[in-house]
């Protein structure tokens, strides 16, 4: 009979606890993203992500259905631009100015190091649900647009958000120690740890026109709900989310495809889902029986310029005026308002103030940190407790067998 000796039992057991098997760790949360405290008040602060976004992205508004019209000729040529009938549709984020702008490239990298950071110094199991989740569509859109300003000025992102070469299969973030991909976030934190509720999907920005909008403001735990119920509506009630017009199917965005996972019997769970939020003909074409069809798809940048540029002849709107007309209103950490501060006309986005007071953002109360360090402190000491005795024990039980 093989006797192992109680170190080698505990670190067989490390091993396996930390890690599992490969198929268990595709569908197991990881430990330090288990659990959460209902009764919790603590908060994220996220104002230097809020302050990027209410500055740089433009609300398009809710979809009025209508197909936007081919482009005219243009003088010296005979092309037209071919224009999607969701090409008027979905929040757009002035990638433009972050093009030649190292400094506000790397404040958006700042923010995002920052939110891999925190759970790190402070466990989010000291959090409710709800900071939770918003925690997790933060992390995940910031690194999104990371990777798109990365790529930026690629106008068409099919081949790095689908197939091998897909950003959302890379281990590109390192939180708590764990090695995580977008899709792990997703497919194993979110659906496992929000009960498979499809309303997720709609916060996890994927950088294209043909998914949900990135909005104007960061979520946070008192409005994250809210505030995905409304980015449903605005995406299952657009042309890129549903299309009941053609005869004998109803199409829907290749998205719900994507996330065949939130929908286990895909066209009956999918059906009673958007049952739940469309409105006028999409929803009468609904309940009549029609097939699902997920073949809506419009891979294109959500920049603002980009999908409207005209072939040949002069492009007429200045950058730097435009940027002139962009201000930021958000108060920043310190809580000396933003008001009428410009982003650097043709500069671009840069500020210096905003990027420092974004690296030195306080996200949580400096005397909740000093709280949770001795709640984990103790509960540190109680687990090594618990694990000498195991050792104990365990080396008692190798002499009983020697003698």
């Amino acid at each position: 009979m093989t006797h192992y000796t109680a170190r080698t039992i505990l670190f067989f057991f490390g091993f396996f606890a930390l890690y599992g098997t490969a198929g268990a760790a595709e569908s197991t949360v990881p430990e330090p993203f288990q659990g959460f405290d209902a009764d919790s008040k603590y908060a994220i602060n996220y104002d230097d992500l809020t302050a990027v976004l209410k500055t740089v992205v433009i609300d398009m508004g809710i979809s009025t259905r209508r197909v936007a019209q081919e482009g005219p000729e243009v003088t010296g040529t005979r092309m037209k631009n071919k224009v999607k009938k969701t090409a008027n549709e979905g929040n757009r984020f002035y990638f433009e100015t972050f093009k030649d702008d190292e400094e506000a490239q790397q404040f958006l990298r700042d923010i995002q190091k920052s939110l891999e950071q925190l759970p790190s110094e402070a466990p989010l199991r000291h959090f409710s649900r709800e900071e939770q989740l918003a925690y997790w569509l933060n992390l995940y859109n910031v690194t999104v647009l990371n990777e798109v300003i990365a790529v930026y000025p690629a106008k068409n992102l099919k081949k790095i958000t689908v197939g091998k070469k897909s950003i959302f299969d890379k281990k590109l973030l390192t939180v708590a120690g764990v090695p995580l991909s977008l899709n792990d976030i997703q497919f194993t934190i979110l659906k496992q740890n929000y009960d498979n509720n499809p309303l997720v999907i709609y916060g996890l920005y994927q950088g294209i026109i043909g998914g949900p909008s990135i909005r104007k403001r960061a979520y946070t735990g008192a409005d994250v709900m809210s505030a995905l119920e409304n980015n449903a509506y605005e995406f299952i009630n657009s042309n890129r989310g549903t299309w009941g017009r053609d005869k004998g199917v109803f199409r829907v965005s290749s998205f719900y495809d994507r996330n065949r996972a939130f929908f286990p019997n895909f066209e009956a769970d999918l059906a009673a889902h958007l049952e739940k939020h469309l409105t006028g003909t999409e929803l009468t074409k609904l309940q009549a029986g029609l097939k699902l069809k997920a073949n809506i798809d419009d891979w294109s940048v959500t920049d603002l310029m980009g999908t409207h540029q005209r072939i040949g002849g002069s492009f007429a709107t200045s950058r730097a005026a435009l940027l002139d007309s962009v201000r930021s209103t958000v108060p920043m950490n310190s809580g000396t308002p933003t008001d009428g501060a410009t982003l650097g006309a043709s500069a671009g986005y840069g500020s210096a103030t905003m990027a420092s007071k974004g690296a030195h953002l306080q996200r949580i109360d400096p005397g909740l940190l000093a709280v949770l360090k001795e709640i984990d402190d103790k509960r540190n000491a109680e687990n090594q407790r618990n694990a000498a005795v195991t050792v104990e024990d365990l080396e008692d039980s190798d002499e009983d067998e020697d003698q």
